[in-house]
């Protein structure tokens, strides 16, 4: 994984930007942020999104500043959302022009293309429908091809205001001056630009220009709404008041008023509004939407709630650790915001391509105009060409190739509980040949439980449980809590004098009048040996329970393993990848443990501080290494692996060293994100080399008059469509669990 640059370590912040259109759009305002000293900016079409990472003597007034004069508009999220965004009223308002310009535009296309509806004149009604469409309901190109080229630049405005600009002009100075105006005349349908439009009149080329492009935004649009439903639909689930209890009266309250330690109330049906403990009562919640799961999880006095998830049971009473920004559900949609807001290493030639994209195609149709004229070419066909060239190239599809595939996957990932740290994680997962897998959390449960008992005949193991269990239940140790716990949720514990633990050997205590000793001592052989024998064999820690000096029993006890284990090795190795177990557990238990998961290869008795060493080897020896982990020790694994991913229930520490992070505690996730990132790489290889391969061939088509302009303004418009659902085909993404 990459070393943090000088930008992560800036401080952060959004812009939202007014105005862009296409990837040229892009690269000019990040160009025009790039330039100020201290700032590093990333800006995605899709969300209409800059971030940027800024110095501390950088304000938001000098990044304004900036963007303004490349020729866009930008505002502080805080501030609300900028003109010409993508917001509903902003679909709307694209949706009314839409509406218009067909209204006027499609008559026009009829009466042009049908000779049977071309009545005395027909050229003069075709004029005065299309120039409202051409001027007023394209207004907003020529305002940003005008802005562009203020500042000496182009876009697709430009493309689109020139092709449809110079159609009208061209039509009408035929209409008044090359007698394209005369009662009487006709013209006929045809896909190619000979045909049609032979006395010079093109008006429904230039209507249809404004209409196709403007159906194709509102479309685009449409499916950029539907791209971002994930995170609408993540942050939809923080209620906006809590119940709270102040002196022992229930007040609703705005979440953003909770402080830490209030207790909150959450009845049955609603959603919890913070980050908390239960306090009292009990209940089931469905954690869905934050986790993947689709079992609802039962919660009681001391189990941990997120914010969002849904209370569909009894009431409980919830003590507030976070509230507001910093739950848990707020953390999940910034980091799937970041993710979107950031460009996968293969949409960076994409951008600069764009960069330099449009000036040349309007030297290419300049060139285009001039070829057809010099090799004698009528000069209706030389403009038809020119035309088709400009409305032909619009790098919409190169813009919109990458950002939109990453918004539709990273927010189906939130959804899973797959949150994907940044795009350049999109690499790493198709490259990685190995994935290490640190046992304890990530492939057990990471919580010590008794398994068995086995006792004397003359006892039971509910009496041997209990005696170990009450002399446990002042121990710290883990396997002293699995006994003590153990023992507890069988039934009330015996009284407890005399209790003294005993370093490295357990622990001594009164109960009931016996001594009572409980350790990894030595437990004598015949049948209690057999079963130690057998128990260690398998992986289990085992320690004996005396009796006034007596053996009696052993208690059995192990780090449990997740119940998707086994299938999410096998998915794992389907993917390609070489399973490795990490465990400081002795060579023998580690590799009964890594045979149940089927798991062929493992490295035990290893320290934490190895961990890091054994992710460097393997890399030494030509492997792309992912690691899973949940621990503090885990992290410089983390960090130095090529893909880091952490299991959710693990250390903050773990997280943030991640590049993905699983928000359950299933290691199925573990393949799922693999195969998730790999799928969102492949659909944005796909809208990559359509985006490309479309313009490669198109540009000599209409350079050599096979296209007619309307023909090429709809494929244009049909390119970007197509881009954006292909896209879409990642929500339908199911996890293999």
């Amino acid at each position: 994984m990459p070393s943090p640059g000088l930008a992560t370590e800036l401080p952060e912040r959004d812009l939202t930007i007014g105005g862009m259109t296409c990837a040229a759009c892009v690269a000019r305002v990040e160009g025009a942020l790039n330039a100020i000293d201290g700032v590093t900016a990333t800006v995605n079409l899709v969300t209409g999104r800059a971030r940027v990472h800024a110095a501390d003597g950088v304000d938001d007034a000098v990044l304004v500043e900036a963007v303004r004069r490349a020729g866009y508009v930008a505002t502080p999220p805080a501030a609300g959302p900028a003109p010409d965004d993508d917001t509903a009223d902003g679909t709307e308002r694209l949706r009314q022009r839409l509406v218009w310009a067909a209204l006027l535009g499609v008559p026009v296309a009829l009466v042009s293309m049908l000779p049977p509806l071309q009545f005395p004149g027909w050229q003069w009604a075709a004029m005065a429908l299309a120039t409202p469409v051409v001027w007023w309901c394209g207004w907003t190109f020529h305002v940003g091809a005008w802005r562009s080229l203020r500042r000496g630049s182009a876009a697709m405005d430009t493309l689109i205001s020139l092709g449809a600009g110079v159609a009208w002009v061209w039509s009408v100075v035929a209409m008044l001056f090359l007698g394209a105006g005369g009662i009487g005349l006709t013209m006929s349908m045809s896909f190619l630009p000979s045909g049609s439009g032979s006395h010079g009149a093109y008006f429904e080329v230039a209507a249809g220009i404004v209409v196709l492009v403007l159906l194709g935004r509102f479309l685009e649009a449409r499916a950029r709404r539907s791209a971002g439903h994930a995170i609408r639909a993540l942050m939809a689930l923080a209620p906006t008041t809590a119940a709270v209890l102040r002196g022992g009266v229930e007040v609703q309250v705005p979440v953003a008023s909770v402080e830490v330690g209030e207790l909150v109330v959450v009845r049955p049906g609603g959603r919890v509004p913070v980050d908390g403990r239960v306090e009292e009562g009990s209940s089931a919640v469905d954690r869905a939407l934050i986790t993947g799961e689709s079992v609802p999880v039962e919660v009681g006095p001391g189990d941990v709630v997120d914010g969002g998830v849904l209370n569909e049971g009894g009431r409980i009473v919830v003590r507030t650790t976070c509230a507001g920004a910093d739950t848990a559900v707020h953390r999940v949609a910034r980091m799937v915001e970041a993710a979107q807001a950031g460009k996968a290493p293969v949409q960076r030639l994409a951008d600069r391509v764009s960069a330099v994209f449009v000036p040349i195609v309007i030297l290419i149709a300049l060139g285009t105009l001039v070829g057809w004229l010099i090799a004698g070419g009528p000069a209706v066909e030389a403009m038809t060409a020119a035309v088709a060239v400009l409305v032909i190239s619009c790098p919409c599809a190169l813009g919109l190739a990458t950002p939109a595939a990453l918004m539709v996957g990273t927010g189906r990932g939130a959804e899973l509980g797959i949150l994907i740290r940044g795009p350049e994680v999109l690499e790493s997962t198709r490259r990685a040949t190995v994935v290490l897998l640190d046992k304890t959390g990530t492939l057990t449960e990471g919580v010590m439980t008794v398994t068995r008992i086995e006792v004397l005949p003359g006892w039971s193991a509910s009496e041997v449980l209990a005696l170990a269990g009450a002399a446990e239940a002042g121990s710290e140790h883990p396997i002293g809590r699995a006994i003590a716990r153990a023992a507890g949720e069988a039934g009330p514990l015996p009284a407890v004098s005399g209790f003294r633990a005993l370093a490295g050997s357990g622990v001594v205590a009164t109960v009931d009048g016996h001594s009572v000793a409980v350790g990894r001592g030595d437990g004598g052989g015949g049948f209690l040996g057999d079963a130690r024998g057998a128990a260690e064999a398998e992986g289990q820690t085992v320690v004996t329970v005396h009796v006034d000096g007596v053996p009696v029993g052993i208690a059995c006890v192990s780090d449990v393993m997740r119940p998707g284990t086994p299938q999410a090795v096998t998915l794992l190795r389907d993917l390609g990848l070489r399973p490795i177990m990490l465990t400081g557990d002795a060579p023998a238990p580690a590799r009964a443990i890594a045979a149940a998961a089927g798991i062929d290869e493992v490295v035990s008795e290893v320290l934490p501080s190895d961990k890091d060493r054994v992710v460097r080897d393997l890399q030494e020896a030509g492997e792309v290494v992912a690691m899973a982990g949940d621990g503090v020790n885990d992290a410089p694994a983390l960090v130095r692996a090529d893909l880091g991913i952490a299991m959710g229930t693990g250390t903050d520490v773990a997280r943030e060293a991640a590049d993905i992070t699983l928000v359950a505690a299933d290691p199925r996730g573990i393949a799922d994100a693999i195969r998730l990132s790999r799928h969102t790489l492949r659909i944005i290889r796909g809208n990559l080399a359509w985006a490309f391969g479309y313009n490669i061939a198109a540009i000599p088509l209409a350079v050599a008059g096979l296209l007619n302009p309307l023909i090429a303004v709809a494929a244009m418009g049909l390119s970007s469509i197509f881009v954006v659902t292909n896209s879409l085909r990642l929500r339908r993404f199911r996890p293999a669990r």
